[in-house]
């Protein structure tokens, strides 16, 4: 039995519509499960490649931050203590005992490293310290005594590589600077290392000290040259030059200029101190008056056409050309680099010894 459709008319009371508006868009369209769900799916993709998107430009913007830090030298790692090397830069050797760590441990252990070191890649796995020596010698001391795990590792500014040794001296010499208590022996043995080395083509201490301490002023770089200078005279009778206050330091080179003669005494005296307390060697040496020097007896001034050519035995030997209304000396000495009143005091002492006051 078939069932029939009954059609019948319903009258709808016809409204009141505008003129111009299209009747036929009001009229809603419908859309079939295929085409919705392929609509969605669209969407769907759309919202996802957006994502993506978004996550790639974060992870890009993300790298980009890291190698800008990275080569700011501003990445920070906790580096195990055997794959740091001391080799590359020559520094005090000193025992760390003398490094006055006591303290500097002490605060470690109770709110950890304030100031992470600093390291640059070696190439093969392990780093070469540039600033740091003595936070690195309180750690390796600390898991001696303690045995605790957490002294293993440092925290350390990782270094971009390829920095020049000068730089990286720089840095060494930097951080020096600002170390409460750093002496003048310290500062005029880094000088005495990058002259050894022959960093930037360096030559001799004085460029040295010129290179590493620019910033410093130029009555300290003259103390520094005066300390390697008294140190390389007598190193190998000083244990512990970083002892010597500088105003000794600076009157035992004066009086070593003075009188050539007293460096020979110096150094018997400091040998048979030893290990004892040689600033106080170095004290009695000043307070004794040297004997006055019998004047040597000198054939007369080579002149040549109203000019004198003089060599003077102090400070290694100064050569001395005088002529009318004027006086020439050279030595291997920066002299703009002396102190202005101790200049001008030893101008006066020059003209009082040869009768003009």
């Amino acid at each position: 039995m078939s069932r029939k459709r009954r059609m019948f008319d319903i009258e709808v009371p016809e409204a009141e519509i505008p003129e111009d508006i299209e009747t036929k868009s009001m009229i809603p369209r419908r859309r079939g499960p295929m085409a919705t769900a392929i609509g969605n799916t669209a969407d769907s993709l759309r919202s996802r490649a957006q994502i993506e998107a978004d996550i790639r430009a974060e992870n890009d913007a993300l790298a980009h931050e890291f190698v800008r830090l990275k080569k700011l030298g501003l990445i920070v790692d906790l580096i195990p203590l055997d794959r740091i090397r001391t080799r590359k830069l020559q520094r005090d050797r000193r025992r760390s005992g003398d490094l006055a760590l006591d303290d500097l441990k002490a605060s470690i252990r109770d709110i950890g490293l304030s100031n992470p070191i600093r390291v640059e890649p070696s190439g093969d796995g392990d780093y070469e310290l540039v600033q740091g020596f003595r936070r690195l010698t309180a750690y390796r001391e600390l898991l001696v005594e303690t045995e605790e795990a957490r002294w293993t590792s440092i925290p350390a500014g990782i270094l971009p590589g390829g920095e020049s040794d000068a730089a990286l001296y720089r840095r060494m010499v930097d951080e020096n600077l600002v170390r409460k208590g750093v002496s003048f022996a310290e500062m005029a043995q880094l000088a005495r290392y990058y002259a050894e080395d022959r960093v930037d083509g360096c030559e001799d201490v004085d460029e040295a000290v010129n290179h590493l301490y620019a910033a410093a002023s130029p009555q300290k770089r003259s103390y520094i040259r005066r300390f390697a200078q008294m140190m390389s005279m007598l190193e190998k009778v000083l244990s512990a030059p970083e002892q010597i206050p500088r105003a000794v330091g600076l009157a035992v080179m004066d009086r070593i200029e003075s009188d050539p003669a007293a460096r020979a005494d110096l150094v018997a005296r400091l040998r048979a101190a030893g290990e004892g307390d040689q600033v106080a060697v170095l004290r009695a040496f000043l307070s004794e008056r040297p004997e006055p020097v019998a004047e040597r007896v000198r054939g007369a001034p080579r002149r040549s056409k109203g000019r004198v050519a003089l060599s003077v035995p102090v400070g290694g030997g100064i050569r001395c050309t005088a002529a009318d209304g004027k006086i020439e000396m050279r030595a291997r000495r920066d002299f703009s680099n002396i102190e202005r009143g101790r200049l001008e005091a030893a101008i006066v002492a020059f003209f009082r010894a040869l009768g003009e006051d």
